[in-house]
């Protein structure tokens, strides 16, 4: 099985620029598969065993390197029967998942897991902003609650906001109904502002983020769903010593690190819609159409 990221809709267009890789190519980047013959010497894995790759190949821990090369742009994808990876570049996958929902996990949610855990330790307590409903957001969801910690989601939609409160969501915001959402987490977190803001609209959110972290507080820059760029409020961050990070999904020992912890918890992937091999057309449709709660799979 394999699932859809925001950034197969990008590849097609060049939208990652020269790190695109030589169009066309095989497209997605999250997958899950059942390894069909090890080369001579490896031991990670064997024949019949369950894995996913990882998306950043070559990339085990510390600093990502440029050198480091991503499934589905520039290197194929997971949309095929067949795939040929490095022992190293692969994690195995828990029982307790099924093949779909395993394949929502190398890209989505380890970039929830390393915003939230490798690169923050986000503790019980903590105050979490989440913007959206979509396979990040809802894992950051999952994984702060996880962690014992507080969240407010903003989404567009008060049926999204159902299900996400049904998720465990402590407290959202329809930010159609409320524009300056900013001004309403005030109150939720009693003027003290949020530990740590998962940022995926970029250019028109990240304003607003800037108004309701905490002094210190954590702000994860994932995606630019509204744009790339912005006027930063620059003295705000330098007088309230606001950490902002760029993520790019994650390395392998993290990788592993989440499968363990999914599979102690019983964390389940939230799967909106699965496709069949043969619709990737309908399925890529869908996606950019944004009506979404969660993942879109694709079955092989």
């Amino acid at each position: 099985a394999a699932s859809l990221n925001y950034r197969d809709l990008l590849v097609p267009s060049r939208g990652y620029g020269v790190h695109t890789g030589t169009l066309p190519l095989i497209p997605l980047s999250d997958g899950v598969g059942e390894v069909i013959e090890a080369g001579a010497g490896v031991t990670r894995v064997r024949a019949g065993d369950r894995v996913c790759p990882c998306f950043t190949q070559g990339w085990i821990d510390g600093p990502p390197d440029a050198a480091h090369l991503k499934l589905g742009g520039p290197l194929d994808g997971t949309m095929a029967e067949l795939m040929c990876l490095p022992a190293e570049g692969v994690v195995k996958v828990p029982a307790c998942l099924s093949d779909e929902a395993a394949a929502t996990l190398p890209c989505a949610a380890l970039t929830a897991w390393s915003a939230l855990v490798t690169y923050d330790n986000l503790g019980p307590g903590s105050r979490v902003l989440v913007q959206g409903t979509g396979g990040v957001a809802l894992f950051a969801l999952q994984f702060a609650k996880l962690r014992g910690a507080h969240v407010t989601v903003i989404s567009s939609s008060d049926a999204k906001i159902a299900k996400a409160k049904a998720l465990g969501a402590d407290a959202c915001i329809n930010y159609l109904k409320t524009p300056e959402w900013y001004k309403a987490t005030r109150e939720i977190t009693a003027g003290r502002g949020y530990d740590h803001i998962v940022e995926l609209g970029g250019e028109k959110t990240l304003p607003q983020s800037l108004m309701c972290v905490r002094a210190g507080g954590m702000i994860s820059i994932i995606g630019v769903l509204s744009g790339g760029t912005m006027t930063a409020q620059l003295g705000r961050i330098v007088m309230r010593q606001v950490r902002m990070q760029g993520i790019g999904v994650g390395h392998r020992n993290g990788f592993e690190a989440m499968m363990r912890a999914i599979d102690q918890h019983r964390i389940a992937p939230v799967i909106d819609k699965v496709f069949p091999f043969e619709q990737l057309k309908e399925a890529m449709a869908y996606l950019e159409s944004g009506a979404h709660f969660g993942k879109i799979c694709i079955r092989h």
